[in-house]
């Protein structure tokens, strides 16, 4: 852990703000927990917006997309930067549902810190879970606020036991509320000890700061003593300074929360009703007090492409230049940019960067700071700072950009595999070369959507997340492109696995147009970890495989990988090694040497008992007592699997394992089941291998 005394690194001089004072937080939660709307309030408390947008009536800032307006939901992450108390705080609002993970997978990348936006009706719900593990795997230190304390049936108290028993986290809560559901009228300070009440009609901006209650006296001493005792198990300097005087200093407690925190040893949980304009400028206050500056955070790692050696930059204006590319988006009137963190150095405008991925030089023609659709042009940005680069044309998501003369790949960024797709063409030949460029912009904007050509039919096949996700797809191929298109219905995406390791080879020798055209290539397949990806590795040397050969066998082993062998499925989770060639520079050809790897691939897959898998969804039904009986027997007939049964309030949740293929039309059937009264969330899992009946149905066998 890099430690307060990088503090002293050298600030550039043209700074807004030290580095010190720079926080990097994402907006983390279940769908409708009120993410966009706490960070609509962040924005008006910090005078970056002069009027509150709302979520339902399409008006929110950071829900720019036209898309996003109509449905009331966050589609695409979006960035912005205000200032409070003297602090930068960059902010990304990021998606609740699940067919948008990879917006919160890609922010959580570039982030230094996370507020993580509980339901105090809803608690933790499957989405906050997903979140929450995509945080712990990027290890980003968060804060919780557990938000609509005003609404029917919110209880604080089991929202933080939640936290901890569901998420596995040390919640440490510093406020707690004053009254419940409609009597909720403000927060205890459990820092301070002082009530804190909020003037509805200025929307929050005032507040009154007085003496506890005295009704309310005995319980907020008690959750001051539970909540510094919590402290003192991590924190022995807290211990001591408790043992000596159990009236602790606040700067003594704030110091041991944030120390806490940073090291990701607890969550520190605030509380409010963003809707109605209670808590958010604690919560600011919070962000600032105790998540990390870029500098507190460990120093990113990267490796030289050269030689694979291991490379550390530290957070410093003066340093070689390093910046990760984490989401690509098409702009109606900047063009393509490229969302960007920097880690070291600064990059300025007009100033030539590396590709490390391509290495190719790229020119950074404009500059921008982000604040949602708007932009700044800017003439350069620090360390610790994110913003976008307009006009760049061959970066994708995860590239790294640096200087030639100290060149770095930062880590990539890995994304789940579709579990749907759909077929589409266009409805007429004028309309062909739109729609592949469309679809293209559209795929270089969420890797998540995956565009290939099914090697039989022709058709172009689009891959995604789920039926919202493809959905957006289709409206913002016809509203954005103005491209018109015949689209088929949603499928799932299944794919095809190897179970064991074979070796294989096949020889083309062949003669096409008069010339005989040679290529040998040897391969051995052998099976990887679930969701781990493919692998192409090659064993062989250049006297047997020139290096203008291997770009040919990769496309080949590719061709095979996309176009599977049992029926037509990708393959996935395999790893290819190349282990032999034979090269005759007479006869020898690209095609050749394209055409032996992929023959080598299908023969080596066919003994390597190949297995069709498909996508299981983890689904959560709520359910009133009387309906719970048919909808497990309904699970049942979906040949899902009932992990667990308890009890939420008046409420029965039912947690289950469900066949995507079986979850079509489920909300009309569970409607149906519970007379309205059910409702279920929904998200992937994991893939399993299919049932042998349903494989030899869907291979027609």
């Amino acid at each position: 852990m890099v430690t307060n005394a990088k503090s002293a690194i050298r600030e550039a001089p043209e700074r807004t703000k030290p580095l010190s004072s720079v926080r990097n937080i994402g907006v983390i939660a279940h769908i409708d927990a009120g993410k966009t709307t706490v960070t609509e309030r962040m924005l008006y408390y910090t005078g970056k917006v002069y009027k509150m947008g709302e979520v339902h009536d399409g008006t929110a800032v950071m829900d720019w997309m036209i898309q996003e307006k109509e449905r009331g939901i966050t589609i695409t992450s979006a960035a912005t930067t205000c200032f409070w108390k003297d602090h930068q705080i960059n902010i990304i609002d990021t998606p609740g549902h699940v067919d948008f993970t990879v917006e919160v997978e890609r922010s959580l990348r570039v982030l230094d810190g996370a507020v993580g936006v509980f339901c105090g009706v809803g608690g933790v719900q499957p989405q906050s879970e997903t979140v929450w593990r995509q945080a712990d795997k990027y290890h980003v230190p968060r804060i919780a606020f557990v938000n609509k304390l005003d609404r029917m049936g919110a209880d604080f108290r089991k929202v933080v036991t939640e936290i901890g028993e569901r998420l596995g986290s040390f919640a440490v809560p510093l406020q707690i509320p004053i009254g419940v559901e409609e009597n909720f009228t403000g927060i205890i300070d459990l820092l301070a000890m002082r009530a804190i009440s909020f003037d509805n009609d200025s929307m929050g901006t005032k507040m009154s700061v007085t003496d506890i209650p005295a009704e309310l006296a005995a319980c907020a001493e008690k959750a001051r003593l539970d909540m510094i005792e919590k402290l003192a198990e991590k924190d022995e300097t807290l211990l001591d300074a408790f043992l000596s005087n159990p009236d602790v200093p606040v700067e003594v407690l704030k110091q041991s929360i944030r120390m806490l925190t940073v090291a990701n040893k607890i969550v520190p949980v605030v509380c409010g009703s963003v809707l109605k304009y209670k808590g958010v400028q604690q919560l600011l206050d919070a962000v600032v007090d105790f998540l990390p500056s870029p500098l507190e955070v460990p120093v990113i790692k990267g490796i030289n492409p050269k030689n694979d050696e291991i490379i550390e930059r530290e957070p410093d204006d003066f340093g070689p230049l390093s910046a990760l590319v984490f989401k690509i988006a098409n702009d109606p009137y900047s063009g393509r940019l490229a969302f960007f963190r920097v880690y070291s150095g600064k990059i300025k405008k007009g100033q030539n960067v590396l590709n490390s991925r391509t290495k190719k030089r790229e020119r950074v023609m404009r500059l921008l700071q982000l604040h949602a659709d708007s932009r700044t042009d800017v003439e350069q940005l620090y360390s610790g700072e994110i913003g976008a680069i307009a006009g760049m044309k061959n970066v994708t998501t995860g590239d790294t950009l640096c200087l030639e003369n100290a060149v770095i790949e930062l880590e990539r960024i890995k994304f789940p595999e579709p579990v749907m797709f759909l077929a589409i063409e266009p409805k007429t030949r004028a309309d062909k070369e739109k729609l592949n460029l469309a679809l293209e912009n559209l795929a270089s904007e969420d890797p998540t959507w995956l565009i290939r050509i099914d090697a039989e039919t022709g058709q172009t096949v689009v891959s995604g997340m789920g039926e919202l996700h493809l959905e957006i797809l289709k409206d913002r191929l016809s509203r954005e492109f103005k491209v018109s298109a015949n689209m088929g219905n949603p499928m799932v995406a299944y794919y095809e696995i190897i179970t064991k390791k074979t070796v294989a080879s096949h020889t083309f020798d062949r003669e096409i147009g008069g010339k005989r055209q040679f290529a040998m290539v040897s391969i051995e397949v052998s099976p990887k970890e679930r969701g781990t990806g493919n692998k192409i590795d090659f064993k062989v040397s250049t006297e047997k495989l020139p290096h203008e050969m291997r770009k040919s066998v990769e496309d080949g082993l590719q061709d095979g990988i996309v176009t599977g062998v049992l029926g037509r499925f990708p393959v996935t989770d395999i790893e290819v090694k190349v282990t032999g060639a034979s090269f005759d520079p007479e006869a020898s050809s690209e095609i050749a040497f394209r055409s032996a790897a992929v023959m080598a691939f299908r023969d080596a897959v066919m003994q390597a008992a190949p297995e069709l898998v498909e996508p299981l969804m983890s689904l959560e039904i709520i359910t009133p007592a009387e309906h719970m009986g048919d909808i497990m027997s309904d699970i049942n007939g979906r040949r899902g699997k009932v992990r667990e049964m308890y009890m939420k309030g008046d409420s029965h949740i039912i947690h289950a394992c469900v066949p995507l293929a079986e979850l079509f039309g489920y909300s009309t059937a569970v409607r149906s089941v519970a007379r309205g009264r059910a409702a279920y969330t929904m998200e992937p899992e994991k893939f399993e291998i299919v049932p042998k009946n349903l494989r030899d149905q869907l291979l027609n066998r």
